[in-house]
This record gives C-alpha cells, sequence and structure tokens, in this order.
C-alpha cells in the first residue's frame, strides 16, 4: 500500500515541526514547499529530519522543493506560508501581507491538490482560510483552519495549571476568532465531568480567560521574535491525525459557517467533526447568555477583517 502524502507550505518554525512530528508519528512522505531563496535552510532541516529515522525506526520520506508540482497527490496541505508576529503587533497587522501570500498558495494547491483537505495556519487565520476558500474555490469541506484547536489548548493548559489536576482530564472549548475576541466557554469547562466552576473561584476563573485570549500575544513577547510554533504544530496534528486517521474527532477549527452560530458564508472557531471527509459537520453547543454576546463581538471583528480582502 501506499503511503499518505502530507505538504507542507513554508518550511519555517511551525513547518519544520510538523515535518518533524509526522516523521515521528509515521503519518505519511512529507513534502515542504517554500521560497528558492530559502530552500536551502529548509533542506538542512529536513536532512537533519532524515538523520532521526534510524533512531525512532520511521521510514517515511521528506523531501524540500521550491516546485508546487512536486505537491501532487497530496492527501493533505498544511499552509503555514506568511509573515510571523512580532512584538507589539497583532494578527490583523499582518492581513495585506499574507492576503498576497495566500492568493498564490491558493492558486497553486488549486492546481496540482485539487481533492486535498487543506489545513490553513496562516494569520489572521480566519481571514486567511476565507481567502484561501474563495480563491481556490475548494468545498467547505476541504479547507479548515488553526484557530479554537491551539486556543482549547491553552485554555486546557491554564485550567490544569490552576487546579493542579491532570490535563488528560480537562475538557474544554474555545470558539470565535483566533484572536482577543475569542471565546472560551465556560460553561463546558470541567475536569472529568466536575464544572471548573465547582473547583476554581470566580476570579481564578476570570484570569484563566484572559490570559488564554492574550496566550499567543504573551509568547511573542518572551520569544521577542517571532511567535508560537511547538504548539501550533501540535494542534494541526490533531486536525491531520482525525483527517488521515477518519477519526471523527470534535476539533474547535476556523470553519466556513453556512448559518450556524448565526454566521452565513464566512470562516469562524466553531466545534467541527474531523473525519475522512474533512470538516464533515459543525456543532452547535449551547451557550450561555454572555457566551452569546461574546461570540457575537468575535464573529463581527472576523467579518470585518474577511470584508478588507475585497473577495
Amino acid at each position: 500500500m501506499s503511503r499518505n502524502k502530507i505538504a507542507v507550505i513554508g518550511g519555517g518554525q511551525i513547518g519544520t515541526i510538523i515535518a518533524l512530528m509526522a516523521t515521528q508519528k509515521e503519518l505519511g512522505d512529507i513534502t515542504i514547499i517554500d521560497l528558492p531563496d530559502f530552500i536551502d535552510p529548509v533542506k538542512g532541516k529536513a536532512l537533519d529530519i532524515d538523520h532521526l529515522r534510524p533512531h525512532i525506526n520511521s521510514d517515511v520520506m521528506i523531501s524540500v522543493s521550491s516546485d508546487y508540482a512536486d505537491i501532487a497527490g497530496s492527501d493533505v496541505v498544511i499552509v503555514t506560508a506568511g509573515v510571523p508576529r512580532r512584538p507589539n503587533m497583532s494578527r490583523e497587522d499582518l492581513l495585506f501581507i499574507n492576503i498576497d501570500i495566500i492568493k498564490g498558495v491558493a492558486e497553486q494547491i488549486k492546481i496540482h491538490c485539487p481533492n486535498a483537505f487543506v489545513i490553513v495556519a496562516t494569520n489572521p487565520v480566519d481571514t486567511m482560510s476565507y481567502v484561501f476558500h474563495k480563491v481556490s474555490g475548494f468545498a467547505k469541506q476541504q479547507v479548515a483552519g488553526l484557530s479554537g484547536a491551539l486556543d482549547t489548548g491553552r485554555f486546557q493548559s491554564f485550567i490544569a495549571e490552576a487546579t493542579g489536576l491532570s490535563v488528560k482530564d480537562v475538557s474544554c472549548m474555545v470558539i470565535g476568532g483566533h484572536g482577543p475576541t475569542m471565546v472560551p466557554l465556560v460553561s463546558t469547562a470541567s475536569v472529568a465531568g466536575i464544572s471548573i466552576t465547582d473547583l476554581l473561584s470566580s476570579e481564578q476563573i476570570e484570569q484563566i480567560v484572559a490570559r488564554t485570549k492574550e496566550a499567543g500575544s504573551e509568547i511573542v513577547q518572551l520569544l521577542g521574535n517571532g511567535s508560537a510554533f511547538i504548539s501550533s504544530a501540535g494542534s494541526i496534528m490533531e486536525m491531520v491525525e482525525a483527517f488521515l486517521g477518519d477519526k471523527k474527532r470534535v476539533i474547535s477549527c476556523s470553519a466556513l459557517c453556512q448559518g450556524e452560530y448565526g454566521v452565513e458564508d464566512y470562516f469562524l472557531g466553531v466545534p467541527v467533526v474531523i473525519g475522512a471527509g474533512g470538516v464533515e459537520k459543525i456543532l452547535e453547543a449551547s451557550l450561555d447568555t454572555s457566551e452569546h454576546e461574546s461570540l457575537s463581538t468575535t464573529a463581527s471583528a472576523v467579518i470585518a477583517s474577511a470584508n478588507k480582502s475585497g473577495l
């Protein structure tokens, strides 16, 4: 049997960690695409990962190219290309720079991988997912953006830290735009089925929610040059594994809403079922009044950003 084929557009930090994780998990052969001017450093990273394979008993192959024709036949394409955030930059500051990049990427993927499942990680991710969808013409099931998967992991981590309990037992969800208006759903957050409102004070919960919303910016400030990449790659791999393994995982992703949560024809972070069909279904959670109001605010921000694309 032939192995799965995974294409990664952009050989920066996220792209490198994705290639590493996919090699460790033997998810499929990997092709990394980058610009000719950056190809040698990316080849160096790929060769380093290649030399890891004997130590982890992985037989998948990894290659690097600047020719999009080499991604032909890929089952899943992960788009990390774009300018990363730097200190004092918002995700919106990247809007017009990255729109042009995503347009070009979408045209190439449309030509070479018309049937692939595409995961967009470029910021601002809800808008970039919208732009990719519009330019590529891909079906809504084929396109998902990294948003709530990463934010939910941060929410989980902070809850585990505050309670002193295992992160494995924390269940929660973050929806809405991938930015400061995101909506961590306190009403759904629990540890082994016990609501966090029974485990933490309202002040502690407020602090966790606030820190979750600004977690990306916190990392950007600490790094000084660049943004989160390890947790981002791990979140993407959850989505990749759910698709390739037809796992029917419920993961919060930026997906095309067509009436769900009151949003029509825009991408927004929502709970989706990911399986072999890509984005197979959007699940609508029951929200309390405060969460409804917050979702309306974040949806308005996401729609305003998408409309700036002119598509």
